[in-house]
C-alpha cells in the first residue's frame, strides 16, 4: 500500500520492476534504464533481502551499493524499496510468482532475464530449466496476471565504442570486454584493481570493505591433537610471536579455558565433544568475520567435525588446521589429569 501511494503521488502510472539478489553495476543501470525507456515507464529497483544462494553478498552490503547505484539515474525516475522474501531459486513458476508479488506492489512491468531465479545445474552437469523459460511462462500468463514482461539481453561494454551495447548489436571483431562473477570475486580478494567502466569508484569502494584482500582478512589458526600433545603450549607461543609482529585484535580459544567458561555443563560423549568443537568454532568465526585473529587448540578427534568448522569459517577469511601429532606414550607421560 506505501509503493502503490508513492506511486501515485510521483504520477508514475507505468513502473517497470528489477529483481535481483546481486550488486549492481554498469551494466544492469544501463539494462534497467533501456528497459524503462523502452516501455514509457519509470523503475523501481526492487532487490530481496532474505535468504538468497550460500555465498551471495549480504543485503547490508548490496543495499549499501543499491543507493550509491540510484544516485547514477537521471532524477525522480527511479526508486528504491527493499523486498524481504527468500528465494527459493524455484526458476519459472518463481519468475512467474515474483511477477505476482510485483503487481500487488502496483508495478505494470517485470524486467526478465535469461534463467531468472533459476537454481543453476543439476547433479549431471545440465541445468534444471531452459535459459528462457521463465520468460516463455511469463508471457503466456501476463495477460492473466496483469503486469507484463520486458525481456532483456546482456549489456557487454564495448572499449571501441566506449559504452554498452545489448549483445546481439555487438558487431564481428568488436573489442568486448566483460568481468564475470567469479572474476570480481578474485579481484576483491586479491584487491586487484577493478575498472570503472565495470562498476562505479565507489560501488567498488563498498564492496572492497564489505570483502578485503586476504591480507586484510581474519583468520584462524585450528590445533587439533591428543590431549597432552602441546598444543596449548604451541598455541600460547604462536599468539605471544603474533602478537609481537603484527597490529590485530588475536583471541586464543584454549580447549580447556573454554571448557570452564562455555560449555562447563557439557560431559565427553562423542555428541558432547562435537558441540564444544563447534562452539569453539562458532567464537572463531567471529573473530575471523570481523578482521581478528582466533587461535583454537581443542581436543577435536572427528573429522566431519573439524570440516564443519572450516566450512563455517572459510567463507568468512583464512582457516588453517595444524594436527600435533604427538605420540600417545609421550601424551601418557605428560597427562596431569588422570
Amino acid at each position: 500500500a506505501e509503493l502503490r501511494a508513492k506511486f501515485k503521488r510521483l504520477t508514475w502510472n507505468k513502473v517497470v520492476a528489477f529483481q535481483t539478489r546481486n550488486p549492481m553495476h554498469r551494466a544492469h543501470q544501463e539494462l534497467t534504464f533501456r528497459a524503462a525507456k523502452n516501455v514509457e515507464a519509470n523503475l523501481l529497483i526492487h532487490p530481496v533481502v532474505g535468504m538468497t544462494k550460500p555465498g551471495d553478498i549480504d543485503h547490508f552490503t548490496r543495499v549499501k551499493c543499491y543507493e550509491e547505484l540510484l544516485k547514477q539515474f537521471p532524477e525522480r525516475t527511479t526508486s528504491l524499496s527493499l523486498l524481504p522474501l527468500a528465494m527459493r531459486m524455484g526458476g519459472p513458476r518463481e519468475a512467474l510468482w515474483h511477477a505476482i508479488i510485483r503487481k500487488n506492489f502496483g508495478c505494470s512491468h517485470l524486467i526478465v532475464g535469461r534463467d531468472h531465479a533459476g537454481p543453476g545445474d543439476d547433479s549431471n552437469g545440465k541445468p534444471f530449466y531452459g535459459a528462457y523459460e521463465a520468460q516463455e511462462l511469463l508471457v503466456k500468463y501476463e495477460d492473466e496476471i496483469g503486469i507484463k514482461m520486458v525481456a532483456f539481453e546482456m549489456m557487454l561494454y564495448s572499449s571501441d565504442r566506449a559504452e554498452y551495447v545489448p549483445a546481439s548489436e555487438v558487431k564481428d571483431g568488436e573489442n568486448i570486454l566483460n568481468i564475470s562473477g567469479t572474476e570480481l570475486r578474485r579481484r576483491l580478494q586479491q584487491g586487484l584493481d577493478i575498472p570503472s567502466w565495470f562498476s562505479y569508484p565507489k560501488v567498488v569502494k563498498i564492496l572492497q570493505k564489505s570483502h578485503p584482500p586476504r591480507d586484510k582478512q581474519g583468520f584462524t589458526i585450528f590445533f587439533t591433537g591428543l590431549s597432552g600433545s602441546g598444543k596449548s603450549t604451541i598455541a600460547n607461543a604462536l599468539m605471544v610471536n603474533l602478537m609481537e609482529m603484527i597490529e590485530r585484535p588475536i583471541s586464543l580459544l584454549d580447549g580447556d579455558v573454554v571448557r570452564k567458561n562455555l560449555s562447563s555443563e557439557l560431559g565427553f560423549s562423542r555428541e558432547h565433544r562435537n558441540l564444544n568443537v563447534l562452539r569453539i568454532g562458532y567464537v572463531a568465526s567471529e573473530i575471523t568475520k570481523n578482521g581478528g585473529i582466533a587461535i583454537c587448540a581443542p581436543i577435536a578427534p572427528y573429522l566431519q567435525t573439524r570440516n564443519q568448522v572450516r566450512a563455517d569459517i572459510e567463507p568468512l577469511g583464512g582457516f588453517l588446521e595444524v594436527h600435533v601429532a604427538t605420540s600417545v606414550d609421550v601424551c601418557e607421560q605428560r597427562d596431569r589429569k588422570g
